[in-house]
Order: C-alpha cells, then structure tokens, then sequence
C-alpha cells in the first residue's frame, strides 16, 4: 500500500519511507536501549513531558467490514484521545462530515486506534497516527469518500484524514492528522473530521517531541481513543 501522506512533503516520501526501514531494522538495538534505567525513563518525562513507554510494534486487525454508520447532525460526538502525552479531545463535525465521523467512531469502538502511535511528527505542519502499521502505510482495509467542505481550511486544530496522493478528494481509512500550523495551504482535499476542542496542551506537547525527520525518536502511543455523545 503506498504512503498515506500530504503532498506539501509528498518530495520526502521515499526518503522517510527508507528512514523507516532502517528505524525498523534497529528496533531490538534501541528497545534494549530504551529500557536502561528508571533515570533515563524519567529524564525522558521531565524533557518532554511524556511517559516513557515501549513502541508498542504493528498491530493485526484482521478484517473489518466497511461500516455503513453515519453521525446524526443533530448529536454531539467527541473523541477522547489518550496518549501518553497527556489527553485531548475532537469534537467530531457530524453536520459536514457524517460518514467520515461514522467510521472514525466505527473503528473507535471496535478499539482499532488503542495501542497504536502518532508515526509522523511535523511541529509546525501537523501530528499524524491511526496506522496500525505504525510507519504510514497502513489502514483499517477499506476507504470511504466523502467530499470535504469546498471551503475548508486546514488552519490550527483541525482534524482531517489522511490519503495517498492518487486517491480521489475525501478519501479516507484510519489515518488522521492534526494540524499544528497556524494556517497550512493544503487545498480541500483531505476528508473533514473535526476540531480540537480540548486539551490543546497536549498536542502541543507532542509538536514539540524530538524526532528523527518526522518520526518521534521515542514513541507516542495512543492508549485509546473513545467516541462519546454529549
């Protein structure tokens, strides 16, 4: 499968996806690294505010039928996204993207996004995770599309899903970004999900990791991601 990516960095695509490979290539090297000491974890809280945790690896989620579910306009939908960085929330646009929302909370609630990781770390551009691949390569294995607002700007705390650079406007599987730049200049092509509503700390917390070009030198784990009504 190719890449899920944005095309502002789609030039460093094949770059990063040989960065992968050799970070791959090296993860027993570095996780015996990882767990020298209970100092070295703790220096890694104190710099960057994060609990140490083990790259929890790529993640078999079998075969999952394409969801049919759509948000009702007329709810509140809000994704508790935990990491460990800390928590925030995205409240889901059920009026202008129901069918992307609905298979957000489709593989929400089936626990799709728990133990997988933020694999793509751009501090002023954005913070992307829902890969159970872990690399930018992966997804739930199927797509749904639903066009996003002619209008939509991808400013500050919006939520939005990632595709490849050959599918058609709106497409979407499980990768999602965040965006961390004031304002970015990506055309309306990345399906619509929603905003940050709370815990804007947090993502900034995670912008601010160190990385390895745009993979988190060490990990950051969503725990769990939970769609509730409100």
């Amino acid at each position: 499968m190719a890449r899920l990516c944005l095309p502002a960095v789609s030039r460093l695509l094949v770059l990063l996806s040989v960065c992968a490979l050799l970070i791959a290539a090296c993860g027993d090297d570095k996780s015996e690294n990882a767990t020298a000491t209970p100092e070295s974890a703790q220096s890694q809280q104190d710099e960057t505010g994060c609990q140490a945790v083990s790259d929890p690896g790529p993640k078999d989620v079998g075969k999952l039928a394409k969801p049919k579910e759509k948000l009702s306009a007329s709810k509140t939908y809000v994704a508790t996204v935990t990491t460990n960085c800390g928590d925030f929330e995205i409240t889901l646009d059920s009026k202008r993207a129901p069918k992307t929302g609905g298979s957000f909370k489709y593989l929400a609630d089936k626990g799709f996004f728990d133990n997988t990781k933020f694999h793509r770390v751009e501090g002023d551009f954005v913070i992307q995770g829902g890969d159970p691949n872990g690399d930018g390569t992966g997804g739930p294995g199927y797509s749904i599309v639903e066009t996003p607002p002619s209008d939509l700007k991808y400013t500050r705390g919006v939520v939005a899903m990632a595709k490849t650079e050959i599918e058609a406007s709106g497409t979407s599987g499980s990768q999602f970004f965040v965006v961390t730049a004031e304002d970015t200049p990506l055309p309306p092509d990345y399906a619509l999900l929603g905003k940050v509503s709370k815990g804007q700390e947090t993502i900034d917390k995670i912008a601010a990791v160190p990385v390895n070009g745009s993979t988190p030198i060490d990990p950051v784990v969503i725990r769990q991601i939970k769609v509730s009504e409100r």
